[in-house]
């Protein structure tokens, strides 16, 4: 393959503020053993740099693969009002750790992120203390929806959450004029939770008779995720709004988006791609309730053939922590969510290393894939005048994840002890190294992230 050359033309000195050399470069053109030069945050060159530039910093890419930085387009850093949880410095420390240069955090914190204030308490917060990039999603509500046109364009902002289901209060939407509403007012991909809330309501007896976690995915059935996705994508196809349906579970709506991908985009997580049921509630019990659910190996099976015929366009992890204190609470009133930021790109190298993806595509769900569909400016690729975001990763690096290596608040993850192939080694945030040699390095630098102007 035709090596790549080049130099932006403000930035043709010759001298860089970072080198990477050797490495294997993932770039649109495939794998291309090429290093890299960065200035003032950009890529200015791509080559055989060695000799030829200079540079303040030099990492030494040699038997690594350099890949775009991983966007992870769901988290819940629960700042502010849960921080007992997760913040936004411990949540992005351990989102660098595992090599994730960017962030897209949820409303459901308290207060709720539903004003311009909300949103830039939160800006505020993550300027001094996040290890990468940013955005947070403004919820859209039934208090909010007609000013949503404007809120969901205010800077930093990642979009509109909508929670058809397992919400509260102001956050919940599940009634069809209330979310007519919200579709009608605003012109980006909307996020969706696709619950059915009544459905569910009608079936928790099932388990509050019970209290046995291993019917967590009975009470919230396929029914019910199946039921709301139908719904909200009818809702959607009437305003014409373009939907994001979050953590899909089931392989009946993985067959029914398939048949909708015109404006509907697909995200998948890590747990509902490695996990199954009863397996996983029979081993880690209430550390493995999910909203919604891990489910049956069939339902598993249609995830990872939505990832091979292209019908998923994005890993999201779902971070969701609580504290142990929390999960151990006699189910059903332990609270659903768990760890994932972290171990999000080590598990899929690890599903790489066992044959499921290319590593083409691993890089297009959680690189490519959110920047593309979500309309980031200047990530999601490794080319000339993108941000210097990179993950190197060696794919032959053996680790176990423990409970000790997570920086969460919360201090754990369902993956303790597992065994993986592939790992994180240096991760660098628009030309700042935040991890080097698997090691947390200078200060938190993050920033809001900039998003094209949606034309319609």
């Amino acid at each position: 393959m035709k090596k790549i050359t080049g130099e932006l033309e403000q930035f043709n000195s010759q001298h860089a503020d970072l080198l990477i050399l050797g490495g294997t470069v993932i770039t649109p053109n495939g794998a291309e053993h090429i290093d890299i030069a960065s200035s003032g945050g950009i890529i200015v060159a791509l080559g055989d740099l060695k000799g030829r530039w200079q540079a303040d910093q030099v990492i030494n890419a040699q038997g690594l693969h350099v890949l775009p930085g991983v966007i992870d387009s769901q988290v819940h850093f629960r700042e502010p009002g849960l921080s007992h949880k997760e913040d936004i410095e411990s949540g992005s420390r351990g989102a660098v750790l595992g090599g994730v240069t960017g962030f897209f955090e949820m409303p459901n914190t308290d207060p709720l992120t539903l004003w311009d204030a909300d949103l830039q308490a939160k800006l505020d917060a993550a300027e001094a203390k996040a290890w990468c990039d940013y955005a947070f999603y403004i919820g859209g509500s039934a208090v909010n929806a007609k000013q949503l046109d404007r809120l969901e364009n205010l800077p930093g902002c990642a979009g509109v959450k909508v929670f058809m289901g397992s919400s509260f209060g102001d956050l919940l939407a599940d009634d069809d004029a209330v979310l007519r509403n919200i579709l009608s007012h605003g012109h980006r991909r909307m996020a969706v939770h696709a619950e059915d809330e009544a459905l569910l309501k009608e079936r928790k007896q099932i388990v509050e008779e019970s209290g046995d976690v291993c019917q967590h995915h009975e009470w919230r059935n396929v029914e019910s995720a199946f039921k709301a996705t139908q719904r909200i994508v009818a809702l959607a196809a009437e305003s014409g709004r373009r939907l994001h349906v979050l953590h899909v579970s089931t392989a009946d709506e993985m067959r029914f988006l398939a048949q909708h991908k015109r404006r509907v985009t697909v995200e998948v997580t890590p747990h509902h791609l490695s996990m199954f049921a009863p397996d996983c509630y029979e081993t880690l019990g209430s550390l493995a309730q999910m909203n919604p659910p891990v489910r049956e190996l069939e339902h598993q099976e249609a995830l990872w053939e939505g990832i091979k015929n292209g019908t998923v366009d994005v890993i999201g992890s779902d971070h969701a922590p609580h504290t142990l204190e929390e999960k151990l609470r006699p189910y059903p009133q332990s609270p659903s969510g768990m760890t994932g930021v972290q171990t999000l790109l080590p598990l899929m190298l690890n599903h790489l290393h066992e044959g499921r993806l290319t590593l083409q595509r691993l890089v297009d769900l959680t690189s490519a894939g959110p920047a593309r569909i979500f309309g980031i400016e200047g990530k999601g690729r490794i080319a000339l005048g993108f941000d210097a975001d990179l993950t190197l990763v060696d794919l032959n690096a053996q680790r176990i994840i423990d409970n000790e290596w997570i920086a969460s608040r919360s201090g754990w993850t369902p993956y303790h002890g597992k065994k993986i192939t592939g790992w994180p080694i240096h991760t660098v945030v628009r030309g700042l190294v935040v991890v080097k040699d698997e090691i947390l390095v200078g200060e938190p630098q993050g920033k809001a992230m900039a998003f094209l102007e949606v034309v319609d």
